[in-house]
């Protein structure tokens, strides 16, 4: 958004400075991007007087001109055919930087003649193209600052174009007057207010408007009028130098209008020339294969359903974005319909975006116009049209209802000491709010029809604070509790997330961090994939569903590092999984993958594929760390990512604690990964918590009585899984067996079944056993395998 300082004080009368405006608004949330200030590049150049000019020597084209500067008499060589004796010029001194012809001037010869400086054209000052000659001045004194003269003859030559930046929200500081409505309400100045004007209209107007049922929630309100008579010519000096200050080109006398309608009051218009409309004006949604040649030169083809304005011939504006060629305003114009309305700020957003259009009408709709200027808009570009233009207006046609923004919250003066922690009086709250365009009743605030984006009482304490300063916050000490031990802040599910992360790490994953969606096909292999995890706007064609597992991030990670030349990985991600899209359908896991060897290449053969029993391992590892029970089973009921023969779950009951084991080949091959993987994935929630809280360990227990360890080898058929065996040796004497592990299996016997020897490690706690409490618990771990798995002892 740009303006310029004078065009600013239009609507704020100020003393302030630029440098207090400029700092005001930045700090006011208007972030001030630049300042473009011609004072600033014309403030080494002075008055001067030629008091001779004779024929260069050598140059039919040049003269020698004898000139009266501030520091005496210097001769300046000049090529301008109008250097004569008499005139008032602009001189560029030696050493003096001319920014029309980027150079910074020093004594030189021309031609063999000394040449003190240069007598300045207005294009080498950037003033404007002219070139033909240099500037003669009809006044000023022989060394005065030029700069001076042209703020007092000239004052828009250096008048400051400020250009700020508007954050979405704020619709209401895209007009000159917004703006200045925050800085009055800073304290920089007196809003002037918008006149209230209503033009009568003589006669009906001869084009009637009305909105199509399909687009009435599109287009709630649409009003114009017809002006005959008009005469359109060039616009009138000072508003072709407002908007050429800020960057846009003059066309003519009612374009520019519109234009100026734009900036300086945030309300867009559009004319027509009524000449070239056939019937009535509708506003209605395209049909098939229509298109319109816009004013940008460019054919634009509707998809069905685009909202546009039309007569009987067709589409002859794109509603709210952009009007047609065809139907636009020349130097011929003698009667235009002059529109009028507002329009669904997402319907504008839509249909701009499909078309590929950027223009300062969708700029502008699209945030949200004040609804209630519509019709004051209309009336005020009626009378400039009048003024500038001539001619008569038709009587006001309207189509619609202006909606209703009537809203109120309550004001809590409170709330600004608790949400901001600035100490701000009831009354300057109140009074800024006022000057901002709210009307108080009691502790009621009714919002401004211009201020879309105040939608709760928690803006209210914003527009308060932003006004005061946010610059005046001082930081302040959190509170700290008198005496004892502060509660604990972090849940239980958030420190046991933290040490399962800790854990993974120090077992040397590391760890990645994905995103939350994948591509459709990836889902479908993990059991997602359905509709109700889709993504209604994804960001890519890769990203459309909410991921039902964290596999599918770590290793599409693996796959990259591996097609970068690192084959053995070990990668770990927590985060969030999606059975659903309902609140309450997500868990949190901890998912780890292994890809390729344990360790690298060595002398001394220690290097191996990894396999089931690292993951076993490290989820075994990871669950101790977080408190899972150490007695738990291990269960085949398998989702079918994973090998069936090579994993497992570890389980409490029907309670699935942790999943370990071999990847399908069938998802490795998805993909592209080389060689076997193995993984775990922790359900952190589904571990139980304990049932004591307690913020201490329990005391440790030691005996100091010597363990027995005894070993034992079984017999059992081959199905027989050695944790089952573990298991009935374990729960022969609870009390006085710690331990019980697996030593060594041996396959391949006559029968064709299978050994597997273990190891039982006795505790006792009161006293040293005998032989024959030794034997007898012996005994007992083979009466339990025996009856549990059917081994006997291998002879």
């Amino acid at each position: 958004m740009k303006f310029t300082l004078s065009w600013l004080k239009e609507h704020l009368e100020t003393t302030a400075t630029l440098d207090e405006i400029t700092e005001a608004l930045t700090d006011l949330g208007l972030e001030v991007e630049g300042v473009t200030d011609p004072a600033a590049k014309l403030a080494p150049f002075t008055i001067a007087r030629v008091i001779e000019a004779v024929q260069h020597p050598d140059a039919d084209r040049l003269r020698v001109c004898k000139v009266m500067t501030d520091e005496g008499e210097k001769q300046i060589v000049c090529g301008a055919p109008n250097a004569r004796a008499g005139i008032t010029v602009v001189l560029a001194k030696p050493g003096d930087y001319v920014p029309g012809i980027d150079t910074t001037l020093g004594v030189g010869k021309i031609r063999g003649v000394e040449s003190h400086g240069m007598m300045a054209s207005e294009r080498e000052l950037e003033l404007s193209d002219e070139h033909n000659g240099i500037i003669e001045l009809p006044s000023g004194e022989v060394g005065e600052k030029f700069v001076d003269w042209l703020a007092e003859n000239r004052p828009e030559a250096v008048d400051p174009v400020i250009e700020i930046k508007i954050t979405p929200n704020r619709p209401d500081a895209l007009g000159v007057h917004g703006i200045a409505r925050d800085l009055a309400a800073r304290g920089l100045g007196t809003l002037k207010p918008v006149p209230e004007v209503t033009v009568p209209g003589g006669f009906a107007s001869p084009i009637g408007i009305r909105i199509a049922p399909e687009v009435a929630d599109k287009a709630p309100f649409f009003s114009g009028r017809l002006i005959r008579g008009v005469r359109n010519g060039p616009s009138p000096d000072w508003l072709q130098k407002r908007l050429t200050a800020i960057g846009l080109r003059p066309i003519n006398a009612l374009v520019d209008i519109t234009n100026f309608f734009t900036f300086d009051l945030n309300r867009p218009l559009h004319v027509f020339d009524a000449a070239k409309v056939r019937g009535d004006l509708v506003v209605r949604p395209s049909h098939e294969g229509e298109e319109l040649l816009a004013l940008d030169g460019k054919t634009y083809a509707f998809a069905p359903g685009t909202m546009v304005i039309a007569d009987e011939q067709g589409p002859e504006s794109i509603a709210g974005i952009m009007g047609g060629e065809l139907s636009g305003c020349s130097e011929e114009t003698t009667e235009v319909f002059l529109e009028s309305a507002y329009w669904d700020p997402i319907a504008i957003a839509t249909a701009g975006r499909a078309l590929k259009i950027t223009s300062d009408a969708r700029y502008r709709f699209e945030r949200g116009a004040d609804p209630a200027f519509t019709q004051k808009g209309l009336e005020l570009a009626t009378r400039m049209i009048l003024e500038l233009c001539g001619g008569e207006a038709s009587q006001v046609v309207t189509a619609g209802a202006i909606p209703d923004t009537t809203r109120s919250y309550p004001l809590d003066p409170a709330k600004v000491s608790s949400l901001v922690g600035m100490e701000i009086p009831e009354d300057r709250q109140r009074a800024t709010l006022e000057a901002l365009g709210f009307r108080l009743e009691g502790n009621q605030a009714f919002v401004p029809s211009w201020r879309p984006d105040v939608q709760g009482a928690a803006d209210l304490v914003e527009e308060v604070a932003r006004i005061a300063s946010l610059s005046g916050l001082q930081g302040q000490p959190l509170p700290r509790p008198q005496a004892g031990v502060p509660a604990p802040v972090l849940t239980p599910l958030q420190r046991r997330e933290s040490a399962a992360r800790r854990m993974a790490a120090a077992l040397g994953y590391n760890e990645c961090v994905t995103y939350s969606f994948i591509d459709q096909a990836a889902a479908a292999l993990f059991g997602g994939g359905s509709d109700a995890v889709r993504i209604e706007n994804p960001i890519s064609s890769e990203m459309t569903h909410m991921r039902p597992d964290l596999l599918p991030g770590l290793l599409a990670a693996a796959a990259r590092n591996q097609a970068r030349g690192f084959m053995d990985l070990a990668l770990f991600e927590c985060g969030p999984v999606f059975s659903g899209g309902e609140p309450g359908e997500q868990d949190l896991h901890l998912t780890a993958i292994m890809v390729g060897h344990t360790a690298p290449r060595d002398p001394f053969a220690s290097r191996r594929k990894v396999d089931i029993y690292d993951a076993k391992a490290d989820a075994e590892a990871v669950l101790a760390q977080i408190g899972a029970p150490a007695k738990a089973q291990i269960n085949r009921k398998l989702d079918g990512w994973w090998h069936p023969g090579r994993a497992g779950n570890i389980a409490l009951g029907p309670n699935t604690l942790a999943t370990f084991g071999e990847i399908h080949p069938r998802v490795l091959r998805h993909f592209g990964i080389k060689g076997a993987a193995v993984g775990f994935t922790l359900r952190i929630a589904a571990v139980p918590l304990p049932k004591v809280k307690s913020p201490s360990r329990p005391a440790l227990a030691l005996s100091d009585l010597q363990a027995v360890e005894r070993d034992f080898a079984f017999v059992v058929d081959p199905q027989v899984e050695a944790l089952a065996l573990v298991n009935a040796a374990a729960g022969a004497d609870k009390a006085l067996i710690e331990r019980v592990t697996v030593f060594d299996q041996f396959t391949g016997l006559e029968d064709g079944r299978k050994s597997i020897a273990i190891t039982a490690r006795l505790q006792p706690r009161d006293k040293t056993l005998t032989d024959a409490e030794i034997e007898a618990v012996s005994a007992k771990i083979v009466e339990k395998v025996g009856k549990a798995t059917g081994g006997v002892l291998r002879g």
